[in-house]
This record gives structure tokens, sequence and C-alpha cells, in this order.
């Protein structure tokens, strides 16, 4: 990329001289691949604070530096299919036949067009229901899990093992949303800019904690991400600071701002990473993905 000279004198043009910068540095960065894989499910019972965008943009973050990608649609409105760009019409096999009818997770399964390495279990209309259909199945809590894991070692037998799988939950806690705390190893949190940003956290926290006790041990809280930031405002600010006052090692230094572009991109079947790839969206879900990746390997050479 071209350095581009700004005069800096003026708020606007700071910006612009910060952003070219950022893709810059962006640009160089390398990603490693997890030794193992990793399964993160991205929950908040709060609607409304980028949980869905966070999911695609995320895994598309990863998959453009090449990695190897799974997004399971666990929320019955269909919205990460829809910004991944797959068919979810309502005839289309989808993570409801896994969950009721024990198809193979590579029976679902559909390839974005986003990028190569980047798939996606669909959600149809079916899965509104499955709450209720659910509650008679045998090990309902567990129908995800034990798909999932059949999936990925399948794939680690065939030397085509899975990078990152994420999974997006219903905005409330269910039988499907537990379902994806029970099929996971790593919770993401993405937590809104505004005014009631902490409001309903203790309770997904506890119930976080309820999953560790009684059927997940394994599942933790990994990272907290802010999203719809302005820091042009007073409100954001401090509840950026109040976040990481609470949350010190969760929270990522990467904040994803509010921005247009992120919220159209679903209209036209893509991420932001596609959709505008060189805009202020795109590489501030880019940098969150690197520091993710990054704060895995810290860890990992910490603990040895």
């Amino acid at each position: 990329m071209t350095d581009v000279s700004f005069d800096e004198s003026t708020p606007l043009a700071r910006e612009l001289a910060a952003l070219t910068k950022r893709r810059k540095s962006i640009s160089e960065v390398s990603v490693r691949r997890p030794d193992s894989t990793r399964i993160f499910t991205i929950s908040n019972q709060k609607g409304g604070v980028g949980k869905t965008t966070t999911t695609v943009n995320i895994a598309a973050a990863f998959a453009k530096h090449g990695l190897k990608v799974l997004v399971i649609d666990l929320d019955p409105q269909g919205n990460a299919s829809t910004a991944l760009g797959v068919d979810h019409t309502s005839e289309v096999p989808s993570v409801y036949d896994v969950l009721i009818d024990d198809f193979p997770m590579e029976d679902v399964i559909q390839k974005s067009p986003e990028f190569d390495s980047l798939y996606c279990v669909p959600s149809t209309i079916h899965l509104a229901g499955a709450e209720i259909e659910l509650v008679s199945q045998v090990a309902r809590e567990h129908r995800l899990r034990t798909a999932l894991d059949d999936f990925v070692k399948r794939a680690d037998a065939n030397s085509s093992p899975w990078d990152y799988i994420f999974i997006d939950c219903p905005p409330s806690l269910g039988l499907l949303t537990i379902n994806g705390f029970v099929a996971a190893t790593e919770v993401l949190i993405p937590i809104q800019c505004e005014y009631y940003a902490l409001e309903g956290l203790s309770q997904l926290l506890n119930s976080i904690h309820l999953i560790q006790k009684h059927l997940n041990p394994v599942l933790h809280l990994s990272t907290i991400l802010l999203t719809m930031f302005d820091s042009r405002t007073n409100l954001a600010n401090q509840v950026a600071e109040d976040v990481r006052a609470h949350f010190p090692d969760e929270v990522l230094d990467a904040v994803i701002p509010r921005a247009v572009r992120i919220s159209e991109a679903p209209s036209f079947g893509q991420t932001v990473i596609s959709h505008d790839p060189s805009g202020i969206g795109a590489v501030s879900y880019l940098e969150a993905a690197a520091e993710i990746a990054r704060r895995e390997a810290t860890q990992k050479k910490e603990d040895n």
C-alpha cells in the first residue's frame, strides 16, 4: 500500500492519517493457526449489541488470513446465514436437522462465497420451534456438542482440521443457547458502549457459571469485545473504562466503532471484511481477530 501523507492540522485529517497507519499495520500482521480447534460461543442476552455482526466479521477476518473457519448459526432469525451469503430457505438442510434429526454436520454445511476457507451451518425458520422440540430429546443440552465433537474428530482424522468455530446464539437463555454453551470451550461477549451496557451481564455470567458447574466444566469467558464505540462521546469512553475496570484480562484492546458500513454490509449478503475491506469497520475487526490469536499464543507461552 502506498503511504499517504496528510496535513494533520484538522480532526478529520488526523483520523484519516491514523486509519492509514492502522491499515498498514494490520496488513503486515501474520495470524498463526491455533494448536487445536478453538470453539467460541458468542452470546449476550441483551439484544442489539452487535452479537451476530461480531460473529460473522471475526470469522471472516480469520478466514481472510487463510484459516479454516466455521460459523454455526444457532439463532432462528438466521442473520448470520444472511451475512455470510448462504442459502437458508426453509427447505435447506440446517442446524435444525442436526439438533432434532441427528443429521451429520457434514450434510448441512455450506461454503460462504466470502472466502474459500469460510463455512456456515445455516439456520432456517424451522429452528424457531426447536426450543419446544428439544425438551423431549435425549441429552437435550448436549445435542450440538455431540454432533460438533464427531464433526471435528472426522476433520482431524482427514487432515483437514478446523482452526476456529463460532456459534452465534439467540439473545435469550433457552435450550438453543445452552446447547451453544455446552458445545464451546470459550465465550466471547460483545458489549455495546452505550447506556445499560452492563445490564444483564451479571445474569449472563451467572448462567456461564451454572453451565460450568453442571454441564461443561471447560467453558470459560475468554474474550469481551467493545462494540458501537464512538470516541467523541463521554458516555462511550466512560462505558469502555467501566468494562475494562471490571474485566481487565478479558477485554480486547481493539474496539469496534459505530460505522454505517458495518450496519449495511448484511443487506448485501456480506461481512464488512468484504463489503468495505479498507474501511474502519473491517480494520477494527481484523485487529480484534489478530488480538484473539495473539492472546492465545501469549497465554500458552506463559503456561509453559
